[in-house]
């Protein structure tokens, strides 16, 4: 694999100096050999002023949180990363690479759950070039690789967990958010390390039942919901009749036998777990007629 290389190159503006002395200072000595008739020495000087010229061709701009790739002949140089006018071998090939952070979102794609239930899925991915060097010459197109691979990434995401937790289950992509999102990264940096591109953050944007099946998974999520409702309205009511017994039997209020406490255990819970207000009957008689 190819690394990057860092090289560290001489700034912009000493280059200016320095080439125009030596243009001036060579076009000096030309007119100076020409006037002298010294063949030789203005040949030589017209050689030298081509060169410096030639020269002038290796200035460049480095913006920040940008790098330049060097190339000589197709063969890698180096990468600056040092900002300003820089100046470099003018027979280097220079390529721009930014080292920005970068995010993108994922079309939304219809894969099957670990149940097999077809949902939509979605999700933002952050990244940015670490290694350009990788970057470059390892991958054709690094920008679309990121995506292409975060979309292969993301489906294989979605057909490992459930969409909701079933019992038993820990980690699910409707009420684990946090682990997802790590698992996601995880995931997509996996298939990225030969691009020389690191994953800051991923999120899921979008998670949905397919259209197909929504209204079924939605009755179903109302059915779960009511019967946790009950569960909890049940475990309330029982604990209330508990308390009423053991109050009434510490307080000596009232002698109950089994019968009468049975009856008065489905009253209380008819009451108690009532979707409506109960309507009490009065039994202004005896309490065993």
């Amino acid at each position: 694999m190819i690394r990057e290389i860092k090289r560290t190159i001489p700034s912009g503006y000493t280059m200016i100096l320095v080439l125009l002395v030596a243009q001036l200072s060579l076009v000096y000595v030309a007119i100076r050999a020409f006037q002298a008739q010294a063949i030789a020495v203005f040949l030589v000087s017209v050689f030298a002023s081509i060169l410096v010229l030639i020269c002038w061709a290796g200035f460049m701009m480095v913006h920040p949180n940008e790098a330049k790739v060097l190339q000589l002949f197709g063969k890698y140089a180096g990468t600056t990363h040092e900002p300003g006018l820089r100046w470099a071998n003018p027979f280097y090939a220079k390529v721009s690479v930014s080292t920005r952070v970068r995010n993108f979102e994922c079309s939304t794609l219809k894969v099957n759950d670990a149940n097999g239930s077809p949902i939509e899925i979605a999700a933002v991915v952050v990244w940015k070039v670490f290694d350009t060097a990788e970057a470059l010459f390892e991958v054709d197109d690094y920008a679309g690789f990121v995506q292409i691979q975060s979309e292969s990434a993301l489906r294989n995401l979605g057909t490992t967990y459930r969409y909701e937790p079933h019992e038993g289950e820990n980690v699910a992509l409707r009420s684990n958010p946090v682990e997802i999102a790590q698992a996601l990264v995880k995931e997509i940096q996996d298939r990225l390390t030969t691009a020389g591109v690191t994953v800051i953050e991923a999120r899921i944007t979008h998670l949905a039942y397919a259209p197909e099946i929504a209204n079924a998974m939605l009755r179903r999520q109302q059915a779960s919901a009511i019967i946790s409702a009950r569960k909890q309205i049940v475990r309330g009511a029982v604990g209330m009749v508990q308390m009423a017994l053991e109050e009434l039997d510490e307080n000596n209020i009232v002698a109950l036998d089994e019968e009468r406490k049975a009856a008065m255990v489905s009253n209380l819970l008819v009451v108690l777990c009532s979707d409506e207000s109960a309507q009490p009957v009065l039994n202004t008689g005896s309490l065993y007629t």
